[in-house]
């Protein structure tokens, strides 16, 4: 071995004392317990100044809330504490006693000042931190430090190896996937739905989230939907079909529309676009003719008429993709996968890399120790030729297409009734 980087979940983070010891429980990206802190901080420093500040319009998923809920009901530990570690940073200084993160770890925190890739004063601030409780920042693919010759005795590997700043997963991923720059786009179909698109300049809006490149250089922007494949589990479970491809069989012979059904697929919130914590899921248009079957379909196809939705918001700052890499356990979804080319209208190529976060870390490794003259390089060789392409079917597209146009409505329509039921329950 001879680099380590580091891929790992975003915004999970805990507090540390001086030998490295955590003080809480981790928090972590899911946790939903500041939405209060959310709306106050809106409130006095600006919600527009916070995404723009930041790249991430407000949204309990960034550290930031979490850390000031701890400052409301938890001001001891957040003021004892030696530190805040998110994943990065914890691995870093475990690994070789250096308290260091990389940029594209932090950012995912809300902190920092996306725009100049270092902390922010008013956000710490808001946040509850003092400014030598925060990590040292490495821009991705510097050296972080070396193996301690303790744990490297513990591990087997060889002290002094370098560390290299790595990356969040989302972004790793869609290095790992050869998006690294214009031109590229990806699709993670895993249990929530991530897409992302290149920007050479940082650009700011509540259709998507700002985050820093994982090759250092420029941004990306991410569009999330909570209830990807998650939410096909739960049409299983909840029609008691034997198995997804069992339903799957049974849809492919419903016609495009689900007879009339559709899907908004809200049942964890919304981030992008709307940012609706008290959105839920909604099924429009059910009759006593309907079966699981087509239950199946309409689910896949609101996934897919969402994904839509967020990337013609994205494509209208960066341009349109030339190429879609998908991944994640959707691509073994056949019939998703051609509702999702047909309503993208385009072809999707997907990747046969079942860990692409760890083949972006990788990268950023290599790159640093001189394999590769940069990230960009590294990735063009070391990035996996797509398994397979899916075309959209070019019937179907005039139907996706007037079907997308009554989906643009179905939140506006359901907002107020979620929210009032909200406060009843």
């Amino acid at each position: 071995v001879k680099a380590i980087s580091i891929a790992h979940q975003r915004e999970s983070f805990t507090l540390i004392d001086n030998a490295g010891k955590p003080l809480i429980p981790a928090i972590l990206w899911l946790d939903e317990r500041a939405r209060r802190q959310v709306a106050r901080l809106s409130e006095e420093l600006g919600r527009e100044a916070i995404r723009d500040w930041s790249g991430k319009p407000p949204d309990p998923t960034p550290a930031l809330y979490a850390l000031a809920w701890l400052m409301e009901h938890r001001p001891q530990a957040l003021a004892e504490a030696a530190a805040l570690v998110d994943v990065h940073a914890f691995f870093v200084h475990r690994l070789t006693g250096r308290l260091v993160t990389s940029t594209a770890s932090a950012d995912p925190l809300g902190l920092l000042n996306i725009a100049h890739g270092v902390w922010h004063p008013r956000l710490v601030e808001a946040a509850g931190l003092r400014p030598e409780q925060l990590p040292e920042l490495a821009a991705p693919g510097e050296v972080c430090g070396t193996l301690s010759e303790s744990v490297a005795a513990a591990i087997g590997l060889k002290a002094g190896t370098p560390v290299i700043a790595g990356a969040g997963d989302g972004q790793a991923m869609g290095l790992g996937m050869g998006v690294y720059g214009p031109g590229k786009s990806y699709l993670s179909l895993g249990s929530g739905v991530v897409s992302g698109n290149y920007s050479g300049t940082v650009t700011t809006s509540d259709a998507f989230r700002t985050l820093v490149s994982p090759t250092g250089s420029g941004f990306m922007l991410e569009t999330v939907l909570r209830s990807g494949m998650q939410l096909v589990d739960w049409i299983v479970r909840t029609t008691g079909a034997p198995s997804a491809a069992v339903l799957e069989k049974a849809a492919k012979e419903v016609a495009p529309g689900s007879n009339g059904l559709l899907v908004m697929p809200y049942w964890a919130g919304v981030m992008s676009p709307y940012w609706d914590g008290s959105a839920r899921g909604a099924i429009v248009g059910l009759s006593l003719d309907h079966e699981p079957k087509h239950l199946f379909r309409a689910v896949l196809e609101g996934i897919a008429l969402e994904q839509a939705i967020a990337t013609e918001a994205m494509e209208e700052q960066t341009g349109k993709a030339d190429a879609m890499i998908a991944a994640g356990g959707g691509t073994n979804c056949a019939l998703l996968m051609e509702i999702m080319a047909s309503v993208l209208e385009r072809p999707l190529f997907v990747s046969p890399v079942n860990e692409a976060a760890a083949l972006g870390a990788a990268m950023l490794a290599a790159s640093a120790i001189g394999w590769f003259a940069s990230p960009e390089e590294t990735a063009k060789a070391m990035a996996a030729r797509p398994a397979r392409q899916v075309d959209p079917v070019e019937a179907l597209i005039p139907t996706y297409r007037a079907r997308k146009e009554v989906y643009r409505d179905l939140y506006h329509a359901t907002r107020d009734i979620h929210t009032r039921l909200g406060a009843i329950t």
